[in-house]
């Protein structure tokens, strides 16, 4: 299936994929996979990132430090789009370089090494992109998500815990 060229976009729980595209001449696209779908866009992958987090009221930096906040990571954390849509992401290098490509944690159904340097990521409705980074790497930003998923909803599911008191104690 080949991209079509599209000129807006929204990340959505069908969203699998981000992936980082150099053109001829230098410049990072994005080839965005959905669950029924290939679409480019004439952005890199990490603006397109912001744009949907600006959208629930935050924005990638304000992700980020979030991440690091709940979970402590620091290099290539993964983040929550939407904790109510189950939105989660992690990128497959920094956040910061354009050439960065975003992965859905939701959607992944396996992957494996295609020489040791890239790995193939299948996705649950049978499409697959291939990667530059190790499967090791790809393994290691699964667990990262799952486990900061898991931290960003035991402490959502807990907070109605705290009075307001224990709130504005920091502050006093």
């Amino acid at each position: 299936m080949s991209p079509i060229k599209k000129d807006t976009f929204e990340i959505t729980a069908q969203t699998l994929a981000l992936v980082a595209t150099a053109t001829s001449y230098g410049k990072v696209l994005t080839e965005v996979i959905e669950t029924g779908a290939r679409h480019e866009l004439p952005v890199h992958p990490s603006r397109l990132v912001d744009e949907a987090c600006r959208y629930f009221a935050s924005s990638l930096p304000g992700r980020l430090a979030g991440t690091k906040q709940v979970a402590g990571f620091t290099h290539k954390p993964p983040i929550v789009i939407s904790q109510s849509m189950g939105i989660y992401f992690f990128p497959t290098i920094s956040p910061k370089r354009k050439d960065c490509s975003w992965i859905s944690h939701s959607h992944i159904r396996s992957f494996d090494s295609l020489d040791g340097y890239q790995t193939t990521i299948e996705f649950t409705n049978g499409s697959s992109i291939v990667v530059p980074v190790s499967p090791g790497m790809i393994a290691n930003q699964i667990q990262r998500t799952a486990q900061f998923r898991f931290l960003l909803e035991n402490r959502i599911k807990h907070s109605s815990l705290y009075t307001a008191e224990q709130i504005a104690e920091p502050f006093a």
